[in-house]
């Protein structure tokens, strides 16, 4: 009966290569070193995505709420000029009712 190999110690005849380059059982702390680098990298791309995403969402509502206001503003501008002067004219309305008093 063999001998298992000890701990950190690559079995003989089972060595993996990383892309065919690199004996991964011969380095130490490679295999850590492997998972814990895919992992960060997992975790900054999933941050990449939710901080793109967040900034998105934020400057889109802002955008559609400034819209919405120029929006009312400009009917407001529109209907000032369209009805000043005139019997329409809510201000004139006003300013003959304070008038009266």
């Amino acid at each position: 009966m063999a001998a298992a190999p000890e701990p950190g110690e690559p079995a003989k005849g089972k060595l993996f290569k990383l892309l065919r380059i690199f004996g991964v059982e011969n380095i130490p702390c490679a295999r850590d070193s492997i998972l814990y680098g895919s992992l960060g990298s997992v975790v900054a791309v999933g941050g990449f995505i939710l901080v793109t995403l967040g900034c998105w969402f934020h400057c889109s509502y802002n955008y559609a709420k400034q819209r919405i206001q120029e929006r009312i503003a400009r009917e407001g501008m529109k209907n000032k000029i369209l009805y000043e002067n005139t019997h329409l004219d809510p201000e004139r309305k006003q300013s003959k009712s304070n008038g009266s008093n």
